[in-house]
């Protein structure tokens, strides 16, 4: 089964070389594309120079609009599954073939790579967040998923069919619950180790983290139910 990594990068000129050289060197066994999505940085300029597999976005799409451009990728050139892996070093590539083998033994439709699955979640505004997202998910779905807004997620096929087919899908714990509800998928948490951003810009603001919790939570109650 081919895999296809995707590394959505966004002003990640400080860390994306160090990322993708690891992937590389701990995980050659997988293919991989970086999007770039319109960064105002050198991060194209510099995945040119050491001959990255890269698309180039002109202009910043959001994490959705970048993830959906490799998605396409991968349903274009028939990957079996696509991981979502982020540029900033914050995700381990040796997890890459946990996910995969784990995948393989449970025939899940989407893997998530989790932080809790055999660890406990500190105590924290975001984490707390985490739970009211995971509280709402078994509420309308009847899946426990332990760490649903992690960044480092598999999905099969299936999966990369409706989100290179669609444009209302986003790798976002509100399109879990969708996934999950509409159209089925089966859902498994993998136990990974993560690190610490070291460098970058992440799409995600301290107030823009506490927008993305409500309006997760206000999706998966209400909006989710409007699509097919």
């Amino acid at each position: 089964m081919s895999t296809l990594v995707i590394v959505p990068a966004y002003n990640e000129e400080e860390s994306i070389v160090s990322t993708i050289e690891e992937l590389r060197a701990r995980a050659p066994e997988f293919d991989y594309v970086i999007v770039n999505d319109g960064s105002r940085d050198r991060t194209a300029a510099l995945c040119r120079e050491h001959g990255y597999a890269l698309i180039d976005q002109p202009v910043n799409l959001g994490l959705t609009g970048g993830f959906q451009t490799g998605m396409k990728y991968a349903w274009r050139h028939g990957y079996d599954n696509v991981i979502q892996f982020d540029a900033d070093g914050q995700h381990r590539p040796e997890h890459l073939a946990d996910l995969v083998e784990f995948q393989r033994s449970t025939g899940s439709d989407i893997v998530i790579g989790s932080r809790f699955v055999t660890k406990s979640k500190p105590h924290s505004l975001r984490m707390a967040g985490s739970n009211l997202i995971s509280f709402i998910i078994r509420l309308t779905c009847g899946v426990t998923i332990k760490d649903p807004t992690s960044g480092m997620r598999l999905y099969n096929r299936r999966m990369i069919e409706q989100f290179a087919t669609r444009t209302d899908l986003a790798p976002e714990p509100d399109t879990l619950a969708f996934l999950i509800k509409k159209k089925n998928a089966t859902v498994g948490e993998c136990q990974v180790e993560m690190r610490e951003r070291m460098a970058g810009e992440s799409y995600l603001t301290l107030s823009k983290s506490v927008s993305y919790m409500a309006n997760a939570c206000v999706s998966i109650l209400f909006a989710m139910w409007f699509k097919n």
